[in-house]
């Protein structure tokens, strides 16, 4: 059996003419409602942390008259407040409700427009929504010199049971957003039985194809001066913070020097986590050789004028289980699918979601 091949469109307005204005109109000016998140921070296995920023209804509400983050520590992440323990017996007393965890892109957060649609969609409809962030970039170091990537299915089955444990009964839904959903589309598939109680899950812009990807975001000059630089200018500092933590472990000298996507995974994210260099990273990490094995109800969500993914790599119902469902509209960029007349608004994709995890297809 094969996959449900989508190609209803995204109705994307005129003023948005093209691949490039859908994906930075969206990710940088469209208007969205910003939620409130409550942190809560988890210790990993081998001494790191992960932050997760919580909104619930009747949770994440800040005190009257407060402008911003009243901790220092949370001025730079997307959270209002840390958790308090009356805020996890609130959690705790929801019992059977609908909950979706959502999994970040490249060096995003809770910040992200992507992240705060979504998560305001869901909040206001009764669900409890986790944004789980991968390892520095909640907005503070994390302990180690490893920091995070593409492929790692250990770190989302770590995720994904940590949220579990806080609300067993709920009914789960897991979302990920480009490089987060080629994590979660990979865990799914190498690992088909390991989350039976994921009522459905969804990859948006995943680049299924990091070769492919990775190929394109370094080859095409707009994406090597624009994407590339953009995420570089995160990165870098970062990287060169934890080598001034770690002497020796890192070559600060080739981060420095790094052009594009490609140096940057050369030089760190493939040797940091085990592999030969950003070719062999890529290869071993893409999620679309595993889309045949996946058993959770998915959604598989591209446009087919993603500027990170070319369209000849985009899969085909016959490289996807029947769980899955392929959509493939023909606009809305990387994670843009703005919609409505101007200012525009990040409406679209939410509802997408939302009819997909109600069982509307």
């Amino acid at each position: 059996m094969t996959a449900t091949l989508d190609t209803t469109p995204c109705p994307v307005p005129g003023w948005l003419p093209d691949r490039q204005s859908q994906t930075l109109y969206g990710a940088l000016f469209a208007t969205t409602r910003r939620p409130c998140f409550v942190r809560e921070r988890v210790d990993t296995p081998d001494g790191d942390f992960l932050d997760f920023d919580w909104s619930i209804q009747g949770l994440a509400t800040p005190a009257a008259g407060q402008a911003g983050p009243a901790d220092p520590a949370l001025a730079a992440g997307g959270a209002t407040r840390w958790m308090t323990p009356e805020d996890e017996g609130y959690r705790a007393s929801l019992g059977a409700t609908q909950a979706l965890i959502l999994f970040h892109g490249l060096e995003g957060s809770s910040r992200s427009r992507y992240s705060q649609s979504v998560a305001e969609h869901f909040r206001a409809r009764g669900w409890a929504v986790v944004i789980a962030h991968f390892r520095g970039c909640s907005g503070a170091p994390n302990r180690l010199a490893r920091a995070y990537y593409s492929g790692d299915s250990d770190e989302v089955s770590f995720m994904l049971a940590t949220v579990k444990a806080r609300l067993p009964a709920a009914r789960w839904h897991a979302v990920g957003v480009s490089l987060g959903g080629n994590a979660l589309l990979k865990f799914l598939g190498e690992h088909p039985a390991s989350a039976p109680w994921l009522a459905g899950a969804a990859g948006v812009s995943v680049p299924l194809d990091l070769v492919a990807a990775g190929q394109h975001l370094c080859t095409d000059p707009f994406n090597r001066h624009v994407y590339s630089r953009y995420f570089l200018n995160s990165l870098k500092p970062k990287v060169i913070e934890k080598a001034n933590r770690f002497p020796g472990t890192i070559d600060v000298f080739r981060i420095a020097q790094a052009q594009d996507l490609r140096d940057f995974d050369d030089a760190y994210t493939a040797p940091m986590h085990g592999f030969r260099d950003a070719l062999d990273y890529w290869t071993h990490c893409a999620s679309k050789p595993w889309l045949p094995y996946i058993a959770t109800p998915t959604l598989v969500l591209n446009a087919r004028n993603d500027p990170f993914m070319p369209e000849p790599a985009l899969p085909g119902p016959d490289q996807a289980s029947a769980q899955v469902v392929i959509h493939q509209p023909a606009q809305g960029g990387h994670v843009g699918f703005v919609t409505g007349p101007f200012p525009g608004h990040l409406g679209w994709l939410p509802s997408r979601l939302e009819r997909f995890f109600s069982g509307q297809g």
